[in-house]
C-alpha cells in the first residue's frame, strides 16, 4: 500500500542529497512532490529524472515572497499542501573567534529564518484543511553543544524550539510539527567537516555514517498518517552518537 497516496508534499533543498532522497521516497509512496532549491539546473534535472509527479521551483528560503508564491501555486494547483519538509540548510566550520557576522547571518537566515518562513507559509492552508505534517530538519547539533559550529549549532537549536512552539499552536488544528535530528549523513554537506569527519565517525556506536535514504525513511514516517499521534517532538537518527 502506498503510504502517501494522494498527498502533496513540498521539500526544500531538494536538488540533491537528503532532500532529493526524500523526494524520491515520497514519490515512490504515491505523493506528488514539489522540489525547491536555488540550484536550478540541478533541481530541474532531478525533478525530470523523478518523473511527471515531480515539479521543480526556484525557492530562496530566506525570501517570504518566494515562499508565498510557491505555496500559492501548489494550493492553486492541488487545492492543498499536505506535507512540508524544511530540509534546506548550510554548514560552515568556524570557531567562536573566527566566525564573521556575515557568516553568522548567512547560516541563521537559511537554517533558522527559512524554517520559520516555511512554517508560516503553509500554516493557513494546512489549518484550513484541518490536517498536515511539517517536518523540520534539525541536527544532533540541536541536541548538544557542537564545537567549531557556532552559527550552525545556534540555528539547529532554534529549529528544535520553533518546532515545539509551532506544534503547540498548530496541533489543535490537525497540523503536526516535528523535528528530525540526523547525525553525519553521506551528502555534500559532510565535505564541510574536513578532518573532523574521521574523528566524529569513530564516536558513532554503529560505526558508520548514515545514508540519505535512511534519514528519508524516518521523514517518510512523519509525513505519513502512521505518525498521526506524533507532534512537537525530536526524532533522532544518529547511529547512537548522542547516547
Amino acid at each position: 500500500m502506498s503510504r502517501l497516496a494522494g498527498k502533496v508534499a513540498l521539500v526544500t533543498g531538494a536538488a540533491r542529497g537528503q532532500g532529493a532522497a526524500e523526494a524520491q521516497l515520497f514519490l515512490d509512496q504515491g505523493a506528488t512532490v514539489w522540489l525547491t532549491d536555488v540550484l536550478d539546473e540541478l533541481g530541474e534535472a532531478t525533478a525530470e529524472n523523478l518523473g511527471p509527479k515531480a515539479h521543480y521551483r526556484h525557492l530562496d528560503v530566506t525570501d517570504p515572497e518566494q515562499w508565498r508564491a510557491v505555496v500559492s501555486e501548489i494550493v492553486d494547483t492541488h487545492g492543498r499542501c499536505d506535507v512540508l519538509v524544511n530540509n534546506a540548510g548550510v554548514f560552515e566550520l568556524g570557531s567562536l573567534d573566527s566566525t564573521t557576522l556575515e557568516a553568522w547571518n548567512h547560516t541563521i537566515a537559511i537554517n533558522q529564518t527559512g524554517v520559520f518562513l516555511g512554517m508560516q507559509a503553509v500554516a493557513a492552508p494546512m489549518r484550513a484543511a484541518g490536517s498536515g505534517s511539517i517536518i523540520n530538519i534539525s541536527s544532533i547539533a540541536g541536541l548538544q553543544g557542537a564545537a567549531m559550529a557556532q552559527a550552525y549549532s545556534a540555528s539547529k537549536w532554534a529549529v528544535r524550539g520553533m518546532t515545539k512552539s509551532a506544534a503547540a499552536e498548530l496541533t489543535p488544528h490537525g497540523v503536526r510539527v516535528n523535528s528530525v535530528h540526523p547525525g553525519l549523513i553521506e551528502t555534500a554537506m559532510l565535505e564541510g567537516f574536513g578532518e573532523l569527519r574521521a574523528t566524529i565517525t569513530e564516536r558513532i556506536p554503529i560505526g558508520r555514517t548514515a545514508e540519505a535514504d535512511e534519514v528519508a525513511s524516518l521523514v517518510l514516517f512523519l509525513a505519513s498518517d502512521e505518525s498521526s499521534y506524533c507532534s512537537g517532538h525530536e526524532f533522532v537518527i544518529d547511529g547512537g552518537f548522542t547516547l
